[in-house]
């Protein structure tokens, strides 16, 4: 298997890129459409656990796009052949002072495109300068 492989590392760049704008405008359309739409993926969220593609649409729906504005640091995106990928960033709120957000995406090619089959969001304290 090749890991790395510079064009797949740069396609799932710009799916996480395009997510993460989607994400701070409560671009909830592109955001729906970056999942895939299957009841196996998964979303656990800061307070929620999401099981199927309904119930990360019905969450994002309802979501407020309050506060949403954040910075990210030290996105790291690992690709494993030409269809699998993982995404990893960690991310600051001025809302959240003292503490550092974890997000990680695991992407898949499919026929339509990248998309997110898991997520996982977390917040912890922030020992510092990101490091771990």
């Amino acid at each position: 298997m090749q890991i790395d492989l510079p064009d797949v590392v740069a396609e799932v760049r710009d799916a996480f890129e395009r997510y993460e704008k989607a994400l701070v405008s409560n671009d909830v359309e592109t955001l729906d459409a970056m999942f895939h739409d299957d009841p196996c993926t998964i979303r656990y969220g800061v307070g929620e656990n999401l099981y199927g593609f309904a119930a990360i649409k019905a969450f994002r729906a309802a979501r407020s796009p309050a506060g949403l504005a954040r910075s990210i640091e030290k996105t790291a995106i690992t690709a494993y052949g030409r269809d699998f990928a993982v995404a990893s960033t960690l991310f600051r709120r001025s809302s959240m002072p003292g503490k550092i957000g974890r997000q990680m995406q695991t992407w898949v090619r499919f026929d339509e495109g990248w998309r997110v089959v898991a997520a996982h969001v977390s917040v912890v304290n922030d020992s510092g300068g990101g490091a771990s």
